[in-house]
């Protein structure tokens, strides 16, 4: 068994350093809307990887090995799974007309929003799966499923304005006749008075509700990645600061990749082996007792990304695919 403990100053430490981090990107690095160039978002998804490996060698280093390889195994599943949340991004944001230098700060509140939400959904499966030994095999399961329907379907087939919550707010909230133009990157304004919402926070709204089953899915393959042998604070730990340092890169990466998502058209087969993978893994642990461990498990995730990426960009993109508007 492992022999560390998440214990509540860890907790607090690294609740603190997120919000640090949070803090300085939207009040000091990106306190002005513009939009970022090729050059800026190179050298912040290179920060935000850095900064998830730099948590991670802490880890290895203060945890020990099998800590330090399960979080990496970790880390590399939800952010390669985060890959998928781009293209998603790009049709949101074009049903909105959301400006391209408006976007970063659309998505710095989802993505709080969406550290939230992972936080619950965690404790929540953690404490299942530990509590009750039958709900593991459903997890793996539902991932084998899961894996099956992105096989078929990349994503594709996007939709917003069938959003439910999009319709809700559309029927039973106020919402400004005015454009970006006029109300920047506001998500409230008044008009005659009154206080309305603005195409800005229904661009939100989707985007939060969009995330929630974007983590019914990678939620259960990160807890599945980790040991059966960990105890539940420990796994709520790795499972939760990977995610985070996971996420908390995403909208440098979809300003780097959202020009080029057509280029990446076989990479939803390597994320539907992953969960295939997690999820048969999670099956046989339960019925078969095998055990694998968490370095053979890293390989197996590390390669069938690897090879689904260079497919990808050996594979000529069809004519017929778009790159991300600018929101004009």
């Amino acid at each position: 068994m492992p022999a560390f403990d998440a214990v509540v100053w860890e907790w607090i430490v690294f609740s603190v350093l997120v919000v640090v981090l949070l803090t300085l990107d939207l009040l000091v690095f990106h306190r002005h809307d513009h939009v970022p160039t090729l050059r800026e978002s190179v050298w912040w998804t290179i920060f935000w990887i850095g900064t998830g490996l730099a948590f991670n060698a802490v880890i290895w280093w203060w945890k020990g090995h099998e800590a330090g390889i399960t979080f990496l195994s970790a880390f590399l599943i939800e952010k390669s799974l985060s890959m998928d949340n781009i293209f998603v991004f790009v049709v949101i944001f074009r049903f909105f007309a959301v400006p391209l230098m408006y976007q970063y700060r659309v998505l710095f509140w989802g993505i709080l929003g969406a550290i939230g939400m992972r936080l619950a959904f965690i404790l929540a499966g953690v404490e299942l799966i530990h509590r009750f030994d039958w709900v593991a095999p459903l997890f793996g399961a539902f991932l084998v499923y899961t894996a099956y329907k992105l096989a078929r379907h990349s994503g594709a087939e996007v939709h917003p304005e069938n959003n439910p919550v999009l319709r809700m707010a559309r029927r039973f909230l106020r919402i400004t006749r005015g454009d970006h133009h006029q109300y920047g990157h506001a998500f409230f304004a008044r008009e005659g008075g009154r206080l309305c919402i603005t195409p800005m926070f229904l661009a939100l709204l989707v985007i939060e509700s969009t995330d929630v089953v974007f983590a019914v899915d990678s939620v259960p393959a990160v807890i599945g990645i980790i040991p059966k042998t960990f105890t539940p604070s420990q796994t709520m730990f790795i499972a939760f600061s990977s995610n985070v340092f996971a996420i908390l890169g995403l909208r440098a990466l979809y300003f780097l990749l959202a020009g080029m998502v057509d280029r990446f058209r076989c990479l939803h087969y390597g994320l539907a082996a992953v969960l295939g993978f997690v999820g048969l893994k999670m099956i046989a642990e339960h019925w078969l007792q095998v055990k694998l461990a968490p370095w053979v498990s890293l390989l197996v995730v590390a390669g069938l990304l690897a090879v689904s990426i260079v497919v990808s960009l050996l594979v000529k993109p069809g004519a017929d695919n778009e790159g991300p508007a600018e929101g004009d």
